[in-house]
């Protein structure tokens, strides 16, 4: 896929991107077939497939103007860089903190920041529990963005206890948030967020049913939270 083609995608979406974008995602594009090669960071090859699922969606938060210039984010979970890397390349005024518990995954993204010039972003290497609970980076967000990580009572307990006050959790979602929304709502309570009404993110041509759902911080999460690795996904909140 050329620079070209990737312009097209984000303009046939109404996505608002500055000149040097599309290259970027280009360069990203390139450098994500080579090491998925040997690394498994995505199971969608085709690249026209990588733009519309990973890019766009991504990027479809932007049009609604919910990310405050010069915000900080924190994006749990990060993976192969989505949503997170692909932010920062595209808001180059806000700074992006990329959280994993793969080494091999942040390897993969500083190669990527340093080869497509991006400069707003760190790694850290830890999992979401234990990154919620350093006084580094609790409460110290403006927002915490996490896509298709986790159930919603999970996630919120993943990612509120970054979030300061007044802040959001912005948790891309698929079919499944229906289902997840009953006892999302109750975990959120219990974590000190609101949850607020659902974004749809369409993608021109794709009939994905995504969302992205806003968690709002209406108040500081106890100190309680989140619990010890891997206790909020066997024993959820909200049930």
């Amino acid at each position: 896929m050329s620079i070209m083609d990737i312009r097209a995608a984000l303009e046939r979406n109404d996505i608002p991107f500055q000149e040097e974008l599309p290259e970027k995602l280009q360069i990203y594009l390139e450098l994500l077939e080579q090491w998925n090669s040997r690394m498994d960071l995505t199971a969608v090859t085709d690249k026209k497939e990588t733009i519309d699922k990973h890019f766009i969606d991504s990027l479809a938060i932007l049009k609604t103007g919910i990310i405050s210039s010069g915000a900080e984010v924190i994006d749990v979970g990060t993976g192969a860089g989505f949503p997170g890397m692909v932010l920062a390349m595209a808001r180059p005024d806000i700074h992006v903190t990329l959280l994993d518990s793969q080494q091999k995954r942040l390897a993969f993204l500083e190669h990527i920041a340093e080869a497509a010039s991006v400069c707003n972003t760190v790694t850290v290497h830890a999992r979401a529990e234990d990154g919620g609970r350093m006084p580094a980076m609790r409460e110290k967000f403006d927002y915490a963005t996490a896509r298709a990580l986790a159930p919603l009572n999970v996630l919120c307990e993943y990612l509120l206890p970054y979030v300061k006050t007044d802040g959001y959790a912005l948790c891309w979602k698929g079919p499944a948030l229906t289902d997840e929304m009953e006892n999302g709502k109750k975990a959120a309570n219990m974590l000190g967020g609101k949850i607020e009404t659902p974004i749809i993110s369409t993608v021109d041509g794709r009939d994905w049913k995504h969302m992205i759902l806003p968690v709002k911080k209406i108040r500081p999460t106890p100190a309680l939270y989140p619990r010890k690795a891997g206790t909020p996904k066997s024993k959820p909140l909200g049930i």
